[in-house]
């Protein structure tokens, strides 16, 4: 039993490691992936002139818990960038080198895109994003009314992908990390998706949300809706965010 799970332990251990492409000279990756100078971009309150309550991180790690059913509120725009910003926000840039982020990253490869899906947010239309961490803004991917029904479907029906406010998707490119760690790299990934999530359930206290991780979803389907290789670049993690029914007590 567990033969493939077995394997990848056995087989990502330090001995079996070969030589990166890092350590042959190779080019590093580009710290974010392209897009056409013509996309459709929509800048986000910058994250020095946020005006979010603050919250106890005691008592922000003593309330976590996974949230599924929301209000049909809306979030603000100055929210969203929050939550964006908790989870892959960029504290300093080092060009061509390196990003320091509000998370932690394996040598701070920094390997995911965060992809969301808005549902319910003031001044945007529903639709498809990717998060453009370097300039802190939202640039448009997909739109249409089918959007999010075919997002739930690929997360095993789980409705609160698409009655949520939001749902991220983190997209791993898989370069940015094997680039230093080669095959070893696939472990790294699991751990940094970790801790994305992990700042979006304690960052959401903080604006009244709940949030719940995904990790129930068919790779294949999940990854065509969003135009994902599935081999390059994958979702390896997800979350909902929306509005709490009932307020903190």
């Amino acid at each position: 039993m567990y033969k493939t799970g077995r394997n990848f332990w056995e087989r990502t251990k330090y001995r079996y490691l070969e030589s990166t492409e890092q350590k042959k000279g190779r080019e590093k990756p580009p710290l974010e992936l392209e897009y056409p100078k013509d996309s459709i971009i929509i800048d986000l309150p910058k994250p020095e002139d946020l005006k979010i309550a603050s919250f106890d991180l005691r008592e922000a790690i003593e309330k976590r818990t996974s949230i599924r059913k929301y209000s049909e509120e809306q979030l603000s725009l100055e929210e969203l960038s929050y939550a964006l910003w908790c989870t892959q926000g960029i504290k300093e840039v080092v060009p061509g080198v390196t990003t320091f982020r509000t998370v932690p990253s394996a040598g701070a490869c920094h390997a995911f895109e965060t992809y969301v899906l808005v549902n319910k947010v003031e001044e945007i239309e529903p639709g498809l994003y990717r998060f453009l961490a370097i300039k802190h803004a939202l640039l448009g991917i997909k739109f249409g009314d089918d959007l999010a029904d075919k997002l739930t479907e690929a997360c095993l029906g789980q409705k609160f992908v698409k009655t949520g406010a939001l749902a991220f998707f983190w997209v791993a490119v898989r370069e940015r990390m094997t680039w230093r760690y080669g095959e070893r790299g696939y472990r790294y990934l699991l751990l940094d998706a970790g801790h994305i999530c992990q700042n979006l359930y304690l960052s959401g206290l903080s604006l009244g949300c709940g949030t719940c991780a995904i990790a129930a979803f068919e790779d294949d389907d999940l990854n065509s809706v969003l135009d994902l290789d599935g081999q390059d670049e994958f979702v390896v993690y997800g979350a909902s965010l929306g509005k709490r029914r009932n307020p903190l007590e």
